[in-house]
């Protein structure tokens, strides 16, 4: 529902105008607070991965004129070949769709999507939308020491929304020195909820993968939301908690082992629309001038370029 308050005479105050995108945002979001979120996640993982013919191509024919998917990007552009929704939503694309630049100090998008914020991290602290922020250290799971590499540095929030592209794809090349499993709420990421629900991003449940590059440390986080009901790695396949609290892993790192991928490497999907938040160190990175909230992007566009640093 939308509020309008106008006169007959003049166009409606601004001031007006955002109480009544404030109302909005508020009516579209709170609501789903008090939702079991876990439990629909779980309904929604469920029915995405049922394969009886005529539910699985009910749900994805649908969704491809609900939202417009141009299917001549996907690899297989058949519907009909997917064995369930789930196989359609996180479907790969042809080799053409998404060329990389060329460039080796360029930082890719990771994903398709829209930017939600993009800039510095100032005092520990990140933007999630106007007039609302939050803590690095929350973000990273509470460790003061993960947090303490990106104090004065870069960060990117980007949007997935149903209709996009679901593989993400790493910006630069780098070694993959932990990830950190963080359970939490699945509130919805959609504009409306991150305007609205304080603290969203470090609130939600949310794996974090810490990666060195040749031009100091990267974290890319994956944030969950409501029916987003797993998120999954290239390394370690669906993300299965093997109990209760934070789970941290270590990987091994030097020249020729462990997890080493390049930039447009797939290192991840989600199996339902949500947000990655990129973090890199104080100095390094130079975001492309005029990148702005909303902006939409493409997996493999540059959006910045590393500097040598201090």
């Amino acid at each position: 529902m939308t509020v309008i308050i106008t006169s007959i005479t003049s166009t409606p105050s601004p001031r007006y105008s955002m109480r009544s995108t404030a109302l909005t945002d508020w009516l579209k979001s709170w609501p789903l607070v008090i939702l079991p979120h876990h439990l629909l996640s779980g309904i929604v993982r469920a029915a995405a991965r049922w394969q009886t013919a005529w539910w699985k191509n009910l749900l994805i024919n649908s969704f491809i004129r609900m939202f417009r998917v141009d299917m001549t990007e996907a690899q297989d552009p058949d519907p009909g070949h997917y064995p369930d929704f789930n196989s359609f939503f996180t479907r790969a694309l042809n080799s053409a769709a998404r060329p990389l630049a060329d460039q080796p100090q360029a930082i890719v998008s990771p994903v398709d999507g829209r930017i939600s914020q993009i800039g510095s991290i100032s005092d520990g602290r990140l933007l999630q939308a106007k007039g609302q922020d939050y803590s690095l250290v929350t973000l990273l799971g509470g460790s003061e020491e993960r947090a303490r590499i990106f104090h004065g540095g870069s960060f990117a929030t980007l949007y997935l929304s149903p209709r996009d592209y679901h593989r993400i794809h790493m910006p630069c090349t780098g070694q993959l020195t932990e990830s950190i499993y963080i359970p939490g709420r699945q509130f919805s990421v959609a504009p409306a909820g991150v305007r609205t629900i304080p603290g969203l991003f470090s609130r939600n449940e949310r794996l974090a993968t810490l990666f060195d590059t040749a031009y100091g440390p990267m974290a890319l986080v994956m944030v969950g939301a409501i029916f987003v009901a797993c998120m999954e790695t290239v390394w370690d396949g669906v993300v299965r908690p093997t109990g209760p609290g934070i789970q941290a892993r270590q990987y091994h790192t030097g020249p020729g082992s462990g997890i080493e991928l390049r930039q447009g490497d797939e290192m991840g999907r989600f199996n339902m629309g949500s947000t990655v938040i990129l973090l890199y160190g104080p100095e390094r990175v130079r975001w492309l001038e005029g990148l702005a909230a909303e902006q939409p992007l493409r997996m493999g566009e540059i959006i910045g370029y590393f500097q040598s640093g201090p």
